[in-house]
């Protein structure tokens, strides 16, 4: 597919030493993660050193990689270097829990943190509540690149970001979560201790009593039980996740960041895209810009869908001799309509985003299962277009 837009230049990208971090975002389900895995190869095998960070990645993709297992530790994937015997790959996969209870250890003493790690209800915030995995995404980014400055490990973290249903979430959940953590709900949970023996503390006592008995009616006495235990325990420990977020979009706001948007060429993906896109925009996050991936070919025999149904009408009508070349030419017709469907639909993207540089990467026979599938996703993502021209 020749689309009317600036071509983006994967490869000046990747080689461009200014930027340190590639985030591959979108809606659920267009390939994010095979994408970044893709883009991180490439990387390393032009000299980079590179750690991608997928969320919730196939088993397939781990063994693409030649990887037995992705976890919360980077690690090497074999022989993966450029041709000068520079550059490497490193992988791994978020482990949403584990990168939470590391920012609990990480700022509590051994006792207040296993006691935080053993409340039920910080076992339930950890693990499902809503925003979690999106901002542990950010938390696990933030270790890699305070890593990768310290001890050199890494010139380029690519992130694949979270199955979220709409790629907004990955920007706003962090900051809902760290204005949970931080906000009126925690203090009015932790005020009365701050304010006990005081006349004020008396009547937040008070109010707070009042608070909790209708509390206890709607979640019962032991789910409000492990949520005061927990508040009491991290409001003494640990705070600032607000300022953690805000840091964190901070480095996504950088020179050094650059997003791709990844969409499948169909109409919710692209509305998502555009969504993005203009998030991107009115918070002045650097868009490199859009991938369109798994694009149905057409074009290569100058036969438009007309032309080959109604051919496939005539000879079907000639006999049984002729219908396996009827149903070829139906094949056709129809790969046809979806390219055209598909056309369309990057175009009204494209009118609607003239600035946004794109690339197409085709629709493939097979999933990827090794290095060599990645490599091929790789060059596609890197192939420079033709000029643009519309099917008949």
């Amino acid at each position: 597919m020749k689309l009317n837009a600036p071509n983006l230049d994967v490869d000046a990208l990747i080689r461009d030493r200014s930027i340190t971090i590639i985030v591959c975002t979108g809606a659920g389900g267009v390939g994010k993660t095979t994408t970044a895995a893709a883009l991180a190869l490439r990387a390393a095998e032009q000299g980079r050193d590179v750690c991608v960070l997928t969320i919730d990645p196939a088993k397939r993709l781990a063994q693409a990689m030649g990887l037995s297992v992705l976890d919360n530790t980077p690690r090497l994937v074999a022989g993966v270097c450029g041709p000068a015997g520079t550059g490497s790959l490193h992988a791994m996969m978020l482990d949403m829990k584990r990168t939470f209870d590391e920012v609990v250890e990480g700022n509590a003493d051994p006792e207040r943190a296993q006691a935080i790690l053993d409340n039920p209800f910080y076992q339930a915030l950890s693990s499902s509540f809503a925003g979690t995995q999106e901002y542990m995404a950010m938390e696990k980014l933030g270790q890699l690149r305070a890593a990768a400055s310290a001890e050199s490990s890494w010139d380029l973290i690519v992130v694949d970001t979270p199955p979220s249903r709409s790629a907004l979430d990955f920007l706003d959940a962090p900051e809902r979560l760290g204005s949970f953590l931080d906000g009126r709900f925690i203090r009015i949970l932790t005020a009365p201790a701050r304010g006990a023996g005081r006349g004020i503390g008396k009547l937040a006592a008070f109010s707070f009593g009042l608070f909790t008995n209708v509390l206890n009616k709607i979640l019962g006495s032991q789910v409000l039980a492990d949520v005061g235990s927990f508040v009491a325990a991290i409001d003494t420990t640990f705070g600032g996740f607000r300022e953690r977020a805000d840091a964190t979009y901070k480095l996504l706001q950088d020179s050094g960041t650059s997003f791709i948007v990844i969409a499948a060429p169909e109409r919710d993906a692209l509305r998502e895209a555009a969504f993005f896109v203009e998030r991107l925009k009115t918070d002045s996050m650097p868009l490199a810009g859009l991938v369109l991936n798994r694009v149905q070919g057409g074009g290569e025999i100058d036969l438009s869908a007309e032309q080959a149904t109604a051919s496939a009408e005539r000879l079907e009508k000639m006999g049984e001799d002729e219908r396996l070349t009827a149903a070829l030419l139906r094949l056709h017709a129809n790969r046809q309509k979806i390219h055209t469907r598909q056309l369309h639909l990057a175009e009204r993207f494209t009118a609607a985003h003239p600035g946004v540089a794109a690339t197409t990467v085709p629709a493939l026979a097979e999933d990827v299962h090794d290095l060599a599938g990645l490599r091929e996703i790789g060059d596609l993502l890197a192939k420079k277009p033709e000029p643009p021209s519309r099917s008949k």
